[in-house]
């Protein structure tokens, strides 16, 4: 018997490659938005004729204490002016005498000049330091601060000295029955003008600084931060 040949396997079909997938195109690149700058901050506003507020407080001030230097001098040189000598009666004295009136025959008066007086001084010296600080702005602050203080307690001085000055001065006008006290303006008519020409101008002078301190609180209360 022939051998018989052994069946040949099957020949495998290898599978068509699969198709590639076709790559997607590039994705474009997203623009970022732009940042935009903010915006510049604004000057601080200015008074016309390019003055700053800041400048325009301190310029007030040195206004107002040059009015007290002006009206605390014409008070003073007012009271201290303020002499008039006529004849007058006293009794047991059968014929009239010549008796001055001046102002250190009061001690309200005496009182009132050296109120003044130290008045004037003060506002000589704190207009100079005001002015200093209109050109250098950085000390200003404590500067207000001090003026606060010693602006109160000035205030508090001219005050009283005005109000005791105008006591007298009403007692002169006036007089008082109740105590025998006769009134004396009938007589030193000049006299009495004087005193009571110096009693408006340092009442001025009071307002004044109560303006003064008014001002500078307001322009601390600007400095704080709120």
């Amino acid at each position: 018997m022939a051998s018989e040949k052994p069946a040949e396997a099957p020949e495998t079909v290898a599978p068509p490659p699969a198709a590639e997938a076709p790559t997607p195109p590039p994705e474009a690149p997203i623009a970022e938005p732009e940042k935009v700058a903010p915006p510049p901050e604004a000057p601080p506003p200015e008074a016309p004729g390019g003055v700053t507020p800041k400048d325009y407080f301190v310029t007030v001030d040195v206004v107002l204490r040059l009015l007290l230097f002006a009206s605390t001098l014409v008070a003073v040189v007012v009271m201290v002016t303020s002499k008039q000598t006529e004849l007058v009666q006293v009794a047991g004295i059968p014929f009239a005498v010549r008796l001055p009136a001046k102002f250190n025959h009061s001690p309200a008066f005496i009182y009132f000049v050296v109120a003044l007086s130290v008045a004037c001084l003060y506002s000589i010296i704190t207009s100079i330091l005001s002015f200093l600080a209109l050109l250098k702005p950085a000390c200003s602050t404590k500067l207000v601060f001090h003026f606060v203080i010693f602006d109160v307690l000035l205030l508090g001085i001219v005050a009283a000295a005005t109000g005791a000055a105008a006591a007298v001065g009403y007692l002169g006008l006036k007089g008082n029955k109740h105590v025998g006290w006769n009134k004396v303006c009938n007589v030193y008519d000049t006299f009495c003008q004087h005193v009571a020409g110096s009693l408006v101008v340092s009442l001025f002078a009071s307002v004044v600084l109560v303006l003064l301190v008014l001002l500078s609180v307001y322009s601390l209360s600007k400095k704080i931060p709120k």
